[in-house]
C-alpha cells in the first residue's frame, strides 16, 4: 500500500519526447487498424492486453473476469497481466510510450488521473459512451464524479473503496460504552479512546497514510488544492495547511500526547494486525480491507464499523473514493480500442460487479449489482459492509468530496505523510509542518504545470 514515487515532472519531460517520436513513427489509430501486422488484423480474435496491479485475491478475481469474458464469446481475447503495484505499473507504462509494447487497457490508481489525461496517451471512455449511448445512470454517481474531469469520463471506474472506522464492540462494552453508538465526531473519538485505553489495550491507532488526511479534508468539506480542487482549472496551490489540515493534525497529535492512541507508523497492515489482536480498540482502514479484517479477528471479538469521524463543527462533507480505474490507450488500433471498450462494458455489468465485490471487498460500481443474490448473501455475511455503502451515498456532492486533481498527487501524498510523521514524532508543530508541506507541494505543482504547458 505504501510505495515511493519518482519525480513525475521529470518523467513528463521524458514522456513528451517519447510522444513526439511516437507521432513521427507510430501512425494513426486508423492506419494501424488497416495494418495487416497489427493484432486483430489476421482474422483471429482481437487480443486485448490488460495491465493491472492487483495481487493475491484481487489477481485471482481479475483472472476470473478475463476468463469468463473470453469464454463468453470468440471475437475478443483478454490477457490480464500483473505489472506490480500502481507506481510500478505506471512507470512501466511511461517506459513503453513511443512503442507498441504497452497495454491496450491499464488499471491506474485514482491519484494518477491527472497525469493520464495530460499524457494525451488515452482515448477517453466518454467517446465510447457517447457512441454507444451507454447509460451512465446505472453507475454509482459518487464514483463516476471522481473520474469526470472537464465534463467527461476519462476512465471507467473499476476497484473503488472509501475509509471507515473499525472498532471492537466487546471492548466498548467492557469500557462502559454503547457498542451501537460509535464515535461520530473527533471529540467523540477522543472520549471513546480515553475510555478504551485500559488493561493493556490502547484506545486507537491511525496509520500515517496521506489518503486518510485527504479524507479528513473532504469530511470537513474542505478542498485540498485551489481552483475548485483542481477541477475548475489546473491546481496551482496546495491547501494542506488550511484550517482543516491544522485541526486534524492537532487533534491527532493531542491524542498521542495523552497516550490514548498509539503511533504504529505508515504501514496500515501493522495497524490492522494490532486491531485484530485486540491491542488497539479502534482504527481506520479502507472498506476493501473489511473482509480481511473480519476474518483475522475471527471469534475473538465482534467488529463494528462506522463513518469516518469529523470535527463537531463540520456540518457537510463526506468521503472521496479511492481505488483505480481503467484507461484505453490511444496508440493502438481502433479495433483494439473498441475491443477494450467491449470488455469494459462486460466488467461494468451487474453480474461481474457483484462477483468482483464479493471476491475483493471493493464497491460495485453499478447500483444494480446489489440486486444480485451473490452480493445479497455477502452483505448478510458481512453486515459491516453496509456502513461503507451508506457512507458513500451520504457524502455531499461537492468539489471537496469529488476529490482533488493534480499531476503530482503521488509525490504530494508522500510529502503529507512526512509532515504527519514529523508532527507525531514531536519534531514540528502541526501548522509549521503543514506550511512546509504546502510550500513543497505547491512548488512541485508549478514544475509539473510548466512541463505540461
Amino acid at each position: 500500500m505504501f510505495t515511493r514515487k519518482k519525480s513525475i515532472p521529470l518523467m513528463l519531460i521524458c514522456l513528451s519526447m517519447l510522444l513526439v517520436l511516437s507521432a513521427c513513427s507510430g501512425g494513426t489509430a486508423a492506419e494501424n487498424a488497416q495494418n495487416p501486422a497489427s493484432e486483430g488484423g489476421t482474422g483471429g480474435p482481437v487480443k486485448v492486453t490488460w495491465w493491472h496491479s492487483m495481487s493475491g485475491n484481487g489477481e485471482k478475481a481479475i483472472q476470473q473476469i478475463a476468463d469468463k469474458f473470453n469464454s463468453s464469446q470468440s471475437d475478443i481475447q483478454v490477457e490480464a497481466i500483473y505489472q506490480g503495484k500502481y507506481d510500478d505499473s505506471l512507470n512501466k507504462l511511461k517506459a513503453s510510450m513511443g512503442s507498441d509494447s504497452g497495454p491496450d487497457l491499464i488499471q491506474v490508481y485514482e491519484i494518477g488521473s491527472k497525469f493520464m489525461i495530460d499524457s494525451k496517451a488515452i482515448t477517453p471512455v466518454q467517446q465510447f459512451i457517447d457512441k454507444d449511448q451507454f447509460d451512465l445512470s446505472k453507475l454509482e454517481p459518487n464514483i463516476t464524479r471522481y473520474y469526470t474531469i472537464d465534463g467527461k469520463l476519462n476512465a471507467m471506474p473499476f476497484n473503488t473503496s472509501n475509509p471507515i472506522l473499525y472498532y471492537n464492540k466487546d471492548a466498548f462494552k467492557a469500557a462502559g460504552l454503547d457498542p451501537e453508538k460509535p464515535p461520530v465526531t473527533f471529540e467523540d473519538f477522543e472520549q471513546a479512546a480515553t475510555a478504551l485505553n485500559a488493561n493493556g489495550q490502547t484506545g486507537a491507532s491511525i496509520a500515517i497514510y496521506g489518503w486518510f488526511l485527504e479524507q479528513f479534508f473532504a469530511n470537513q468539506n474542505a478542498e485540498y488544492v485551489n481552483n475548485g480542487n483542481g477541477r475548475d482549472a489546473a491546481a496551482t496551490e496546495s491547501l494542506i495547511n488550511s484550517e482543516a489540515g491544522v485541526k486534524t493534525l492537532t487533534w491527532w497529535k493531542g491524542m498521542l500526547d495523552k497516550k490514548i492512541i498509539s503511533n504504529l507508523g505508515r504501514n496500515t497492515d501493522d495497524t490492522n494486525s494490532a486491531f485484530a489482536a485486540g491491542q488497539i480498540a479502534m482504527t481506520l482502514d479502507s472498506t476493501a480491507g473489511l473482509r480481511s479484517i473480519v476474518e483475522k479477528v475471527g471469534d475473538k471479538f465482534e467488529v463494528g464499523t462506522a463513518f469516518l469521524p469529523r470535527p463537531s463543527s463540520a456540518t457537510e462533507g463526506g468521503v472521496v473514493v479511492g481505488g483505480a480505474s481503467l484507461y484505453i490507450m490511444n496508440n493502438k488500433s481502433e479495433e483494439q480500442q473498441q475491443a477494450a471498450w467491449e470488455f469494459i462494458k462486460f466488467v461494468a455489468s451487474p453480474e461481474v460487479q457483484a462477483e468482483w465485490s464479493v471476491n475483493t471487498g471493493y464497491f460495485p460500481i453499478t447500483t444494480a449489482a446489489y440486486e444480485q443474490q451473490v452480493l445479497k448473501d455477502n452483505m448478510e455475511k458481512y453486515p459491516q459492509f453496509k456502513t461503507a455503502v451508506d457512507q458513500l451515498h451520504a457524502s455531499a456532492a461537492t468539489k471537496a468530496t469529488q476529490g482533488a486533481v493534480m499531476g503530482v498527487f503521488p509525490e504530494a501524498r508522500q510529502i503529507a505523510e512526512g509532515a504527519i510523521e514529523s508532527v507525531l514524532n514531536g519534531q514540528q508543530e502541526p501548522k509549521a509542518a503543514l506550511d512546509q508541506a504546502a510550500q513543497q507541494i505547491t512548488e512541485k505543482i508549478a514544475q509539473y504545470n510548466q512541463t505540461v504547458q
